[in-house]
This record gives structure tokens, C-alpha cells and sequence, in this order.
């Protein structure tokens, strides 16, 4: 079976180094716990480390953690779905809401379980996922304002999720302007300005965050240590907290062009034939990993001279060359992994979960 493994100090030692940057900057951290799927084990060193506001977009998740440790402060960061609001209620501490009629909901909910809930509300600033646009947001916290059992805290923004759209200096002001015109209209103190996720770090750096900003939500930058403006790795960041090992299930010398009449694949692809590989062959391997558990673009190589030549449902294909390296059945190649390769393999059961001391 194929592993994703999480290497237990070089998360330990990215954590400290973005716990230290932010704290500098008087900036509490949420750590995104979405990445994992709800796994237990790696939930647990998530809190060993020490985190106490874990966000995840998933109740069953923030469900898991509270079981875990009750004092951990959860929450969930998408638009509550109405049919989930008892648990999430539950289970979740505070939530990212863009809907009256829903945080009306969370209310009566609030109410029935003996509760205050806690809400942020996020603002668009320009990527169109979710947020109360800019002219409605005097109303919309007014009619906030009158709901019992909720408590606003923070205003928030979600970038570069859908379109794209990087944060800026200028975003970031404006978020912090709209939270200082709640509280001159309505004489309540927003305590939190949440400026977004990980791709927002990069301003520290540039020193162009605004010093109203007081919140980040981070997960990618803390398992992955990229800058995700430049693409490139961040000076005491770990990049390769998780990798991927899959075993060799066949290796076979074998042309580099199929023999038939070629159609599209299950995939809906079409391979195209480059001239010069005709006649020649290469040495390929089988992995047992495959589209089920990750797509082959989101998994990079270790060995700069693998090559990936495409995937099947649950079997991924590589061309070793002329396999100057002696790799044999039975061998694992290392991947490390993008974003979204790893959440899709953590949220494979095909695929084993294991933590490196």
C-alpha cells in the first residue's frame, strides 16, 4: 500500500518559525486542519504542538477535535450549510458566515443548545467566493447585531481561493476600514480583522500588511513552506513536511509508443505521439497509486529523472529511462507532494497514513 507520511519535527519546526513571525507582529494564528482529512492521529500532533484555534470546513472534523482536546477553540470556515447547524453548533465555536438567514438559524440554535456562538463575517474583496458585498455591509450587521447568542468578532476576507486574486495593501485596508466603520456605526468593538490564509503571509515580508490585520488562518504555508506569490520556498520553512512513497508493482522494458489505434483514454485524454519517439524504448514502472488517490500533477518526483507518463484509476505509470538507477519490483519511489495531491491522498482510504518522529 502507497504512504503519505508526515515528517513529526519539520512540521514542529515550521510551526515555531510562523508562531514567532506572527506573534511579532501582534497576529494570532488559526491553524487549517482541512489538509487532513479528519485523521486522527495527525490531528493529535496538530495539538501536541501546542496550537489552541483550529479551523477545518468540515463539522465531523471539528467534531474529532473536539473530542480530542474540549478546549481547543474550533472553527469552521465556509458558509454554514442549513441542514448542519445543530452540529455545528456543537461542535464548532465559531463560524465564517455571508447570510442573514442563516446566521438567524445559528441563533435559534445557539439558544436551544444554551449557547453564545461566535461568528466572523467575511467580506468580498474582489475573488467572488464567498463574502457580503461591500454596500450591504452596514445593513447586514445591523440586522446581525439584533440576533441573541451571537457574537460578532471579526471581520473577515477569503483571496485567491477562486480567481486567483492576490491580497494587496490596499484589500487589507479596506478591510480594516470596514471594520472601523462598524464600530462607529453601531458602538461595538470588532476585535479581529482576519486578512486571509497563508498567501497573505507574504506581505510580512514585503512589510506591507497593514497593522490593523490581527488574524491569520494558516495551513498551507505551514505544511508546505512556500511562498505562494513567488512559488518559491521560504527562507526556515520546511517544504516537505509530507511526501508520498509507492511501491513498484511491475517494471518492464517497453515502447514509448502504444501499438493500435488510439481513442481517448477513461480520462477523456488523448495521448499524443511525439515523432521522435518512435522506435525507441524506455524501462517503465507501475505504481499502486493511481487517479483515485491523487492526479499524477500534483505529485513531484524526488528522482529528477522520473518522468511521469500518465495514470489509470488506481495505477500511475513512470518512465524510468534506461533505469540507470537499478530500480526493481517491490521498490518505493518518493514523491513530494502540491497542495491538493496531498488532501486527495488523505482523503484516500486506499492510502496509509503514517508519522515520522
Amino acid at each position: 500500500m502507497a504512504t503519505i507520511a508526515l515528517d513529526k519535527k519539520k512540521l514542529e519546526e515550521n510551526y515555531r518559525f510562523l508562531k514567532s513571525l506572527l506573534t511579532e507582529h501582534n497576529i494570532q494564528m488559526g491553524v487549517v486542519s482541512k489538509l487532513l482529512c479528519g485523521e486522527d492521529t495527525f490531528l493529535k500532533e496538530l495539538i501536541n504542538l501546542g496550537i489552541r484555534e483550529i479551523h477545518d470546513s468540515r463539522v465531523s472534523n471539528l467534531k474529532k477535535i473536539k473530542e480530542i482536546d474540549p478546549s481547543i477553540q474550533t472553527v469552521y470556515i465556509k458558509p454554514p450549510a442549513k441542514n448542519a447547524i445543530t452540529p455545528l453548533v456543537k461542535y464548532a465555536d465559531v463560524s465564517f458566515n455571508t447570510e442573514y438567514t442563516t446566521i438567524q438559524l445559528l441563533s435559534q440554535e445557539a439558544q436551544r443548545q444554551g449557547k453564545v456562538h461566535k461568528v466572523f463575517i467575511m467580506i468580498e474583496m474582489g475573488d467572488l467566493r464567498e463574502g457580503v458585498m461591500g454596500e450591504d455591509v452596514i445593513d447586514f450587521y445591523e440586522s446581525i447585531f439584533r440576533l441573541p447568542n451571537i457574537e460578532v468578532i471579526g471581520v473577515g476576507t477569503n483571496l485567491n481561493c477562486l480567481h486567483g486574486v492576490m491580497p494587496s495593501q490596499d484589500k487589507l485596508i479596506q478591510l480594516g476600514l470596514y471594520k472601523q466603520l462598524i464600530e462607529a456605526n453601531f458602538d461595538r468593538k470588532i476585535p479581529w480583522v482576519s486578512g486571509g490564509s497563508s498567501v497573505t503571509i507574504p506581505l510580512i515580508f514585503r512589510s506591507q500588511l497593514p497593522q490593523n490585520v490581527n488574524h491569520f488562518r494558516v495551513g498551507e504555508m505551514l505544511f508546505f513552506g512556500n511562498d505562494l506569490f513567488s512559488g518559491d520556498a521560504v527562507e526556515g520553512l520546511h517544504t516537505d513536511v509530507l511526501k508520498l512513497h509507492a511501491q513498484i508493482i511491475e517494471l518492464t522494458q517497453k515502447p514509448k509508443v502504444p501499438v493500435g489505434e488510439l481513442g481517448k483514454n477513461p480520462s477523456g485524454d488523448q495521448f499524443q505521439i511525439k515523432e521522435e519517439d518512435y522506435g525507441q524504448e524506455s524501462y517503465r514502472a507501475i505504481l499502486d497509486v493511481g487517479l483515485l488517490d491523487a492526479s499524477p500533477e500534483f505529485l513531484l518526483p524526488e528522482d529528477d529523472n522520473l518522468e511521469l507518463s500518465g495514470a489509470s484509476s488506481d495505477m500511475l505509470v513512470i518512465d524510468l529511462g534506461e533505469n540507470t538507477q537499478q530500480y526493481k519490483v517491490g521498490d518505493y519511489l518518493t514523491f513530494d507532494l502540491k497542495y491538493m495531491g496531498a488532501l486527495s491522498l488523505f482523503n484516500s482510504d486506499y492510502i496509509d497514513k503514517k508519522v515520522l518522529s
